[in-house]
């Protein structure tokens, strides 16, 4: 068992004046892997001080000084590899398979951030004046525990590039995770106090990042419900913010589609990360007259979709991250029964050989109508809407008929009418025909799956507030 007992304050790993210990359980047998010392508001305040006097200099750094600063965690990165892949599957029960790609998505971030500082203008000229685009201030940074690594690159480097220093609250669930991100940063050899990271628990260590007056913004991923009391804090004192919420992701196979490929990829969408993934295409449209066809490819590509140990590398659904996860999924798999809707594969139970772990068994609904709540609310796990549309126009309208709008799916063997639907979808990306990611295309919500986006010069900006200079 591992004791992590260290927070990281202005250069240096030291002890939390917490004394609140949060245990490390593995998702995949519910055995205890260690525990984790929490820090405190105390410790919050701290990190926040030394920020705030880290960017006094950090500001006013060269863009060749903060290249080599992103390429230093790079490095530092990449020597460390089996052990990111190691320690997210371990701890969260991430999939070897998605741990992979979450580590290569995790140094491209690195290389996207430095082709930003060798592209972006900090200086330009709007009508007859000079606007300098300058660092916001000290960044607080909240993030989940789905990638949580991931999460942290994405920000930090985003934060790098614009200068601006920052306060990491990494989730408490994600804790050996975090220590060797850590670690990494440290090697890199950032000056004092660039990025802080104090473990500890939303209610006190992200409470105090929302409402402390020197926090100039805060760049959060998680719930929506959470995202709305944080820019409700952070109103107060009119704090920038960046909110990476939920979604539920519609995926619109149109009549056209190959449903060969169109079902195996759409089981990937909707199981990604295990089904815990807010861009997770949990609503697959079909056209109502293919839907026989498609149960039958469904039916097929389920059973060959493995449910087991995150460590083998077949393994496609692994366990839900902790036991309270594990149970809301089984509350919406019952919701939907209880709803009227028809299990085609899965439901309820944990899959055979498997009761240790939190493991769900891979659900698909059929018979589903948009307002049911398994179409509405974010299940967080393994668990797939079937929706029938007549025609197009119904397809779109069911697709936006949600609060959310993070991403979306269309699949179609005309690229045109591909794009012509995919341009009518509320989302910040819509995926066509495949399911990718581009690290410099800006990467956010619309309605309540969030504000602002990350990711390229949009992302970039969000860090940045411009300064204009008339004479």
């Amino acid at each position: 068992m591992k004791t992590i007992d260290k927070i990281y304050i202005n250069g240096e790993f030291i002890n939390p004046q917490g004394q609140e210990y949060f245990d490390l359980i593995s998702p995949t047998t519910n055995e205890k892997l260690g525990k984790v010392l929490l820090g405190n508001k105390e410790d919050t305040q701290n990190a926040i001080e030394a920020a705030k006097n880290a960017f006094k200099t950090f500001s006013k750094t060269t863009t060749a000084e903060r290249i080599q600063y992103l390429q230093n965690i790079k490095t530092a990165i990449e020597k460390r590899k089996a052990e990111f892949i190691d320690v997210m599957v371990e701890e969260y029960g991430g999939t070897l398979q998605f741990a992979t790609i979450s580590y290569d998505y995790m140094l491209k971030g690195f290389d996207s951030a430095i082709n930003l500082l060798n592209t972006y203008d900090f200086t330009k000229k709007i009508g007859e004046s000079e606007v300098q685009m300058t660092p916001l201030g000290v960044v607080g940074i909240i993030i989940p525990w789905n990638s949580s690594n991931g999460f942290i690159c994405n920000k930090l480097s985003t934060a790098i590039v614009a200068g601006c220093t920052t306060v990491i609250k990494p989730s408490e669930m994600s804790a050996q995770q975090t220590q060797l991100i850590a670690e990494c940063l440290h090697e890199a050899g950032l000056p004092k106090g660039i990025f802080n990271i104090v473990n500890g628990l939303g209610e006190v260590v992200g409470a105090e990042i929302s409402r402390n007056l020197d926090i100039a913004k805060i760049s959060f991923t998680g719930s929506t419900n959470v995202g709305k009391i944080i820019a409700k804090e952070a109103v107060n004192s009119m704090k920038r913010i960046t909110l990476e919420l939920g979604g539920k992701s519609p995926n619109i196979l149109l009549d056209d589609a190959n449903f060969s490929e169109a079902i195996p990829l759409a089981i990937i969408a909707a199981y990604m990360n295990s089904g815990q993934a807010c861009i997770a295409g949990t609503r697959l449209l079909v056209p109502e007259n293919k839907l026989e066809e498609v149960k039958l490819l469904i039916k097929e590509v389920v059973s060959n979709t493995i449910v087991g140990d995150p460590k083998n590398a077949n393994t496609a659904v692994g366990p839900m991250v902790s036991a309270k996860q594990y149970n809301r999924v089984q509350d919406y798999i019952q919701i939907g029964i209880n709803e009227g809707a028809e299990i085609l594969v899965g439901g309820l139970g944990k899959p055979e050989g498997l009761e240790n772990g939190n493991f769900v068994k891979p659900t698909v609904f059929i018979n589903v109508n948009n307002q049911m709540r398994i179409a509405r609310e974010e299940i967080f796990g393994p668990v797939l809407s079937i929706i029938t549309y007549k025609t197009e126009e119904e397809a779109i309208e069911i697709a936006n008929d949600t609060t959310y709008g993070l991403q979306a799916y269309v699949s179609s063997s005309n690229k045109e009418r591909a794009h012509k639907v995919a341009s009518q979808i509320n989302a910040g990306r819509v995926q066509i025909n495949g399911i990718g990611h581009d690290p410099m295309a800006p990467f956010g919500g619309f309605k309540q799956s969030g504000i602002g986006r990350e990711f390229g010069v949009l992302g970039l900006e969000a860090y940045l507030e411009p300064r204009a200079l008339i004479q």
